[in-house]
């Protein structure tokens, strides 16, 4: 039985490819059941066009095992095959194929006509017309140049690129039917809380090729026995309490150097590279899964396709500049547990602040996207107000000497990763009107929330006419408001009389808000002893 937000995927992506050509890609937070979404496509579309051919991509084993097993809960007598060295399975023919991109690269004329071809963690697909995802689906495409190809990931963006639909990208549209505060909020996914810490790496001196950091000069810089020393002293004085932790570390040596430390305090701990041989990895993987080992050093290996949802505390000692691995890291965290209702994030790689709170990610720039259609950065020299680039150290009018710098030390400033908790205000009155909207023309409901003179108006919008899981989102909140407001539409639907109900009622007594964007985001409403968020 799927789930309601999972039975919109599958709706919302037969509606956008029975109205457009192209190609969507669904955005799914990590946890939410992709795998469950993916068996009942391919279960509906096998049984109703039953020619259909159906080829599953993705880049790592673990996710063919998770997508191939979930398929077999759906149906179990599927008409489906597996090929994947690494799983030493090399099945084809049948309708539904799940198959790793390394396996089958080079198997075009083997796997023939495919209908739709799905692709897991499809921000792996290159923007540009290359790379061995673009390669194979241009040979499947000459086989059947009306192939579909449905994309999902939880991180629609690409290092470098920005987001994935920005052109020559291979996908057209974003489809999301689930955020991560819904699923939080409806009790599938547990919370992630964060602590400031005090040690936070210096990375002044580490360059960057491609967007990212240098992993030799990152490495040299973060894996210290100061630092090491100091993040584990720091993460065992946070973790009291706490029975399973998970550490990114930027490299082979980090990783075994932190869990040799851990083990010098007393802590069962492990690690597992790349370089880690299967068996062993496995071993090490079910003793931590089962909480025989307290806790796990990785370099590279453990941000797709690992499960251990009782993880309570993940140490982020691995700074990084891809969005989609900072959420990869987070996400490892947001499984329910069975002793806790959240997990600890610790972020001395200052990646929470670099990328935004997991809930408001800031998406990566494409490349040379910042400088694009503005003047190079400038400031006023105090001595003469000559205007210089703001990376001059010498006033070139007059030769004055410009101070150094402050460096940044990327740290987290509150203990909000989530992007949950904001600034409070005090209401006294509210202003509920219709509001069109200038890029969709539909219409929507607007609140405007006032406090005292000092306070600044609060807005915030609701797209009740808006198709899809924001429409029906936006009705929800409507009806809540409305009941704890005292406000009565008495059947009516018109936006303009739902607005005058609502000014008629009574406002919250106290909000939280955040910035997202150039808007506000209320995240709480209290009205006397009642909040809702």
């Amino acid at each position: 039985m799927l789930r309601d937000y999972q039975q919109r995927a599958i709706d919302e992506l037969y509606k956008w490819m029975g109205n457009n050509k192209g190609n969507p890609c669904l955005v799914m937070p990590t946890g939410s059941g992709k795998s469950h979404v993916v068996a009942a496509l391919c279960k509906d579309a096998v049984q109703n066009w039953p020619d259909t051919q159906i080829l599953m991509l993705t880049h790592v084993k673990e996710l063919i095992e998770q997508n191939a097993e979930k398929m077999r809960q759906h149906w179990p007598n599927a008409p489906m095959g597996i090929y994947s060295a690494g799983m030493r399975m090399r099945q084809l023919g049948d309708p539904i194929t799940f198959a790793s991109i390394q396996s089958i690269r080079n198997k075009v004329d083997s796997v023939g006509h495919i209908d739709l071809c799905i692709i897991d963690e499809c921000h792996l697909v290159n923007h540009k017309d290359a790379g061995i995802y673009r390669d194979f689906l241009t040979q499947l495409k000459a086989i059947n140049p009306y192939m579909r190809v449905i994309g999902l990931t939880a991180t629609p963006y690409r290092l470098g690129h920005g987001s994935i639909i920005d052109k020559p990208a291979i996908f057209d549209a974003l489809l999301e039917p689930v955020t991560i505060s819904s699923l939080i909020d409806d009790g599938y996914l547990a919370t992630l809380k964060s602590k400031v810490t005090k040690t936070n790496y210096d990375l002044s001196k580490v360059h960057k090729r491609g967007g990212e950091y240098i992993e030799s000069e990152l490495q040299a810089v973060v894996d210290t026995d100061d630092n090491n020393e100091n993040v584990v002293k720091e993460v065992i004085a946070f973790a009291e309490g706490r029975k399973s932790w998970l550490f990114f570390c930027t490299g082979v040596k980090h990783a075994k150097s932190i869990a040799k430390l851990l083990m010098s305090y007393g802590i069962s701990a492990e690690y597992v590279t790349g370089d880690t041989p299967k068996v062993e990895r496995e071993q090490i993987l079910s003793d931590f899964k089962a909480g025989r080992i307290q806790a796990l050093t990785n370099a590279n290996v453990l941000t797709t396709g690992f499960d251990a949802p009782n993880i309570d505390l993940i140490a982020l000692l691995r700074p990084t500049m891809s969005t989609s691995l900072y959420v990869q890291m987070a996400g490892r965290g947001m499984r329910l547990k069975e002793h806790t209702d959240h997990c600890l994030v610790l972020d001395f790689a200052g990646v929470v602040q670099t990328h935004g709170p997991i809930t408001a990610i800031k998406p990566p720039q494409r490349k040379g996207e910042e400088n694009r259609g503005g003047e190079a950065p400038v400031k006023a020299c105090a001595n003469c107000d000559e205007l210089v680039a703001a990376s001059a150290r010498q006033c070139p009018a007059c030769g004055m000497l410009f101070p150094e710098p402050e460096k940044k030390v990327l740290r987290l400033h509150n203990d909000d990763i989530m992007g949950i908790s904001g600034t409070s205000m005090a209401v006294t009155e509210w202003s509920w009107r219709k509001h069109t909207s200038k890029t969709s023309g539909k219409d929507m409901l607007s609140v405007s929330y006032y406090g005292s003179l000092a306070d600044p108006g609060v807005t915030e919008y609701f797209p009740l006419t808006h198709d899809g899981y924001a429409g029906q989102k936006a009705v929800t909140e409507i009806v809540k408001i409305a009941r704890n407001a005292g406000a009565s539409f008495g059947g009516v639907t018109l936006l303009d009389h739902w607005a005058a109900s609502l000014n008629k009622a009574n406002p919250p007594c106290q909000i939280s808000y955040s910035r997202d964007g150039n808007y506000h985001r209320v995240l709480t409403r209290e009205w006397k002893n009642e909040t809702f968020a």
